[in-house]
């Protein structure tokens, strides 16, 4: 968001009180910051539109969905790193997950900002198109709410959509350890806490689907193709996953020649939890991403569904597994890769066998 002469950009960790408060500043603008939300069937219209003849850079919308005030003090980093960016965002939206209390809290606390309910149903799925459906800007990026940007994560994040082909850009995913990471936890599952894992491109290269917690999309591709669709995705703390998963692929066979970009230069700091750094989370969450796999290829087959994780059961894990047996310490790095593998496809099957099951109810099959 592009700041008014003379206001102070938002401290990471403290209230957004250098700005007038019920104001969003755009282009060094003030405007309500309840004005025109827009609306999925309005995206043909361009916001802001170009005057004739002359070019402008794209605007970024920034969305940052947030449910629970345990998190407040990892909002606020969120918020803050958004203001802090080298390339400034167009305008920054946070989205309260049916929560009134935060709602108050937050629309209280900050300025500069737009501070809106989730409309739709209850989980990340339906506070994400909130958000989208709220944006202005010509991209909607997304920023988890216990994520930190780096200053230079939009400018990197927007590059690539100078090709008129790309239509979504992800960044890195680096995790930000309360404490240390555990010597059993292998870099090619830190997908388990949200992160970017051993096994993705090491420069810009064309992927799926970026992770969620710092990916990004053309508005105007909500307008074509939908949003994230509810029932999948995180509801609250279930650790449930894949709504961007479907979403892109969704993108791509929707879109004809549609680009998704992975670009290790966009970096944001995901902060991982003493709660989420351990065992018993770490195979809760593989069972989810299992569940949530199945529910994907329900919907869109297994070969788009599972097309990137046959290359990485079939050539990062084994790389994984083998380069743990070769020193004492790391031995437990190959013990958690295997059974990482056989409790995500544990969940993948049961998850499989449960919407057969409701496939031959909804038929009259017994």
């Amino acid at each position: 968001m592009a700041e008014s002469s003379g206001a102070g950009r938002l401290r990471a960790g403290l209230p957004a009180r250098l700005l007038t408060r019920g104001s969003t500043v755009r282009a060094g603008v003030r405007v309500a910051s309840g004005s025109n939300a827009g609306s999925f069937e309005d995206l043909g219209d361009t916001v802001g539109a170009e005057l004739e003849g002359e070019a402008r850079p794209l605007r970024v919308s920034v969305v940052i969905c947030a449910y629970t005030e345990r998190r407040w003090s990892d909002i606020t980093v969120a918020v803050g790193s958004v203001f802090a960016q080298t390339l400034p965002a167009f305008e920054t939206i946070l989205v309260i997950d049916h929560n009134d209390s935060l709602l108050d809290h937050a629309r209280g606390e900050f300025s500069g900002i737009r501070v809106i309910p989730n409309r739709g149903a209850r989980g990340l799925s339906g506070a994400r198109n909130t958000g989208a459906d709220a944006a202005t800007g010509d991209i909607v990026a997304f920023l988890d709410d216990d994520a930190r940007a780096r200053e230079d994560w939009l400018e990197h994040l927007v590059s690539p959509y100078s090709r008129s082909e790309v239509q979504g850009v992800g960044g890195a995913v680096v995790p930000r350890w309360s404490s240390h990471r555990p010597l059993w936890f292998p870099a090619e599952f830190d997908w388990v806490v949200g992160c970017s894992y051993t096994g993705l491109p090491l420069s810009l290269a064309e992927i799926r689907n970026p992770i969620g917690a710092a990916m990004s999309v053309r508005r105007d591709v909500f307008g074509r193709v939908g949003g994230f669709t509810d029932g999948l995705g995180r509801i609250g703390s279930v650790p449930l996953g894949c709504e961007e998963t479907e979403f892109y692929i969704r993108l791509r066979s929707s879109i004809v020649g549609a680009v998704v970009l992975y670009n290790p230069e966009a970096v944001v700091e995901h902060r991982v939890t003493e709660e989420r750094a351990s065992l018993r989370y770490f195979f809760r969450r593989c069972y989810s991403e299992g569940l949530s796999k199945a529910a994907v290829a329900q919907r869109v087959g297994q070969e788009s569904a599972l097309q990137a994780e046959r290359s990485y059961v079939r050539r990062t894990l084994p790389r994984a597994f083998w380069r743990g047996l070769q020193g004492s310490a790391t031995w437990s790095q190959s013990a958690a890769v295997a059974s990482g593998l056989v409790v995500t496809s544990a969940g993948y099957l049961s998850g499989w066998f449960a919407v057969y099951r409701g496939t031959k109810r909804s038929r009259g099959e017994s």
